[in-house]
């Protein structure tokens, strides 16, 4: 429930919130007024929802859901927003989610969203596909928390832990799509993100390390052993920095390519398991 026009008049006026956006940086502000007036419930809840979003509070916080792919995502405080680039990381994962459910015997393909936050990637691509086997993880108890929820549609299962260590050990050798959406920002440069990231996202989703590349890499090397043969690991990267993405992958034994997205400006590394083992893997070095 909305607030009403005509609540409005003992509250806050629309030109109001507009003004008092515009005067802290926002440059959306109408379109944020717009979606602060059509989510408070009261006009007290809209005047607090106000006063959190010129402290600083990111707007997706404030509101506790963000548009993600067609979908409401619930975000709650303190867990990583979801980027509309992303969406450029679902719609490649969807795609080949249903290529290998129309090339396989098995109708349900085995997806994993690793760093899986707020569980917006697993969300949208459980919504997308018919049918599904689900999985995602991440090492933050609050985002766990969050993805819970917002995967329960889709019958999603939900691990806490370090990137591969809580999903079931039966998912080795069967996952036909693993999308991971790891944190790639350099240490460095974590000083220079807008304060929205910088102060209200967890560290966790956003140090990448001293290349950014750092969780990219232990993903990378222990892809491998969960992929099916044929199956493909997503990691959204830089442009920059999807030469080295591409050397980890090549390194692992993942034959890579990467694919972009200008109006999203969005770079995804995609490297595919190649459908017959090598002989070390056949022996299982």
């Amino acid at each position: 429930m909305s607030v009403s026009p005509s609540s409005l008049s003992s509250s806050l006026s629309r030109s109001v919130i507009v003004t008092r956006l515009r005067a802290v940086g926002c440059v959306f502000a109408e379109d944020e007024a717009e979606l602060l007036l059509s989510t408070a419930r009261d006009p007290a809840e809209l005047a607090a929802m106000v006063d959190r979003r010129i402290a600083g509070l990111p707007l997706e916080h404030v509101l506790g859901w963000a548009e993600f792919h067609g979908l409401r995502i619930a975000v709650d405080p303190g867990v990583f927003v979801p980027r509309r680039r992303t969406e450029f990381l679902v719609g490649q994962a969807v795609a080949l989610a249903r290529q290998t459910a129309a090339t396989a015997a098995r109708t349900a393909p085995v997806v994993v969203d690793l760093c899986c936050g707020s569980g917006a990637v697993g969300a949208a691509l459980g919504a997308a596909l018919d049918r599904v086997e689900l999985h995602a993880a991440d090492i933050d108890p609050a985002a766990v928390r969050c993805a819970r929820g917002n995967l329960a549609a889709a019958g999603g299962r939900v691990h806490e832990g370090d990137l591969y260590e809580p999903l079931p050990v039966t998912l080795r050798g069967r996952v036909d799509v693993l999308v991971a959406n790891a944190p790639y920002v350099p240490t460095e440069a974590i000083g220079l993100l807008p304060p929205e990231a910088r102060l209200y996202e967890p560290l966790v989703s956003l140090d990448g390390g001293a290349d950014g590349l750092d969780v990219q890499r232990r993903v990378t090397a222990a892809a491998p052993q969960w992929l099916a043969p044929g199956g493909h690991l997503l990691v959204e990267t830089s442009e920059r920095q999807a030469p080295r993405t591409v050397e980890a992958f090549a390194g692992s034994g993942l034959i890579p390519r990467v694919v972009t997205c200008e109006d999203l400006n969005a770079t995804v590394v995609i490297g595919t398991k190649p459908a017959v083992a090598s002989v070390g893997e056949r022996h299982g070095r």
